[in-house]
């Protein structure tokens, strides 16, 4: 049994599902070099840091010595330094100077608990387990044709209801009137299929009309096609046409805006969502129009989706209604329910 193993018996053991996935904790540019950064995960308290070569580190938020959190120390000379007997750690996460006898040699146990840690797509990802498969593929980070900008936090009770909002597009006119979509003519979603492969839940595309569809403020007819990468990580691709024929010259067919969230779950009600937008069209908007946008949305989600009861989501569809609009949020909740996924369910 390792360090990590003993962590995850602590407290109410945490299952495979989420342990042994990967999770984001920060965003890249939260981690800089020289700081120290707290974040907690499924209840787990952690300290995020780099190094003067820029490798990123996840440890728990733990000095073994005597129970200090790292995370009120510093760090001198790419060694994390405990606030309480200054304790240094190396980036092997071992002890390597007691201050109090400088001359021992600290002993083997004498080590930091660290976890898992991979930077990807402007994230930070830590797994506190034993990783079962990579972190989620998001195709559009690599093509050169896309401008991706990275937005959030955004704070939310439920992870799992924030994922649900996300696949969700039969809310866009009641909590986005007038940019996601129109109050007074909300759109008939018609049939849609979901389908499960290799992991990952899917749908085809849905059909929607949006007033400010995308960071250029034109009205669009949008075409999402939707993607739950994990329990916590979701995607969709959106298809647009621009639906206003004096601008419809400025729109092509290829024109797509992609979104990648994250869910960090702090504890059981607690999460904090971030995202990754990548888009394809001309001219492309600003980092701070794109942020503006989605900081509007997300908002306007998380006044919602905060109200709603139990703040843990079901996973026994008896327990809430359902109609055939909602198939892709249902089997999200199956698929929930089928990896085993308890901590933040009901």
């Amino acid at each position: 049994m390792n360090c990590r193993d003993n962590i995850n018996q602590a407290d109410k053991p945490l299952e495979d599902a989420l342990l042994n996935d990967w999770h984001v904790v920060a965003t890249s540019e939260e981690v800089v070099p020289g700081k120290l950064v707290p974040a907690t995960l499924f209840d787990r308290d952690l300290v995020i840091w780099r190094d003067s070569e820029g490798q990123a580190y996840v440890w728990e938020d733990l000095c073994i010595h005597r129970g200090a959190r790292l995370s009120k120390g510093f760090i001198q000379s790419d060694r994390v330094v405990c606030p309480y007997h200054g304790w240094n750690y190396d980036g092997t996460a071992q002890c390597v100077l007691m201050p109090a006898s400088p001359n021992e040699k600290p002993m083997k146990k004498a080590k930091a608990i660290p976890h898992h840690v991979k930077e990807a797509y402007g994230f930070i990802w830590a797994c506190m387990g034993e990783p079962a498969q990579d972190i989620p593929e998001f195709p559009e980070w690599d093509d050169p044709s896309y401008k991706k900008v990275v937005c959030g936090p955004y704070e939310f009770k439920s992870g799992y209801r924030a994922v649900e909002n996300f696949i969700d597009p039969t809310h866009f006119p009641f909590v986005h009137a007038g940019v996601n979509g129109i109050m007074d003519q909300p759109d008939p979603i018609g049939a849609y299929d979901v389908y499960e492969e290799n992991g990952i839940l899917s749908s085809s595309e849905v059909q929607v009309t949006q007033p400010y569809g995308d960071p250029r403020e034109v009205p669009v007819t949008a075409f999402y096609a939707y993607k739950c990468l994990r329990p916590l990580v979701a995607y969709f691709k959106k298809r647009l046409i621009i639906s206003d024929p004096e601008r419809a010259s400025e729109g092509s067919p290829d024109d797509r805006f992609c979104t990648f969230l994250t869910v960090q779950q702090v504890s059981e009600t607690r999460s904090i969502v971030r995202i990754c937008c990548a888009m394809n069209f001309s001219p492309q908007p600003s980092d701070a129009d794109v942020r503006r946008r989605q900081d509007l949305v997300y908002a306007q989600d998380s006044e919602i989706v905060d109200t709603q009861r139990p703040e843990r989501i079901p996973v026994d569809l008896r327990m809430e209604l359902h109609h055939r609009t909602d198939l892709l949020g249902q089997k999200y909740r199956m698929w929930l329910r089928n990896m085993g996924v308890s901590y933040g369910t009901v």
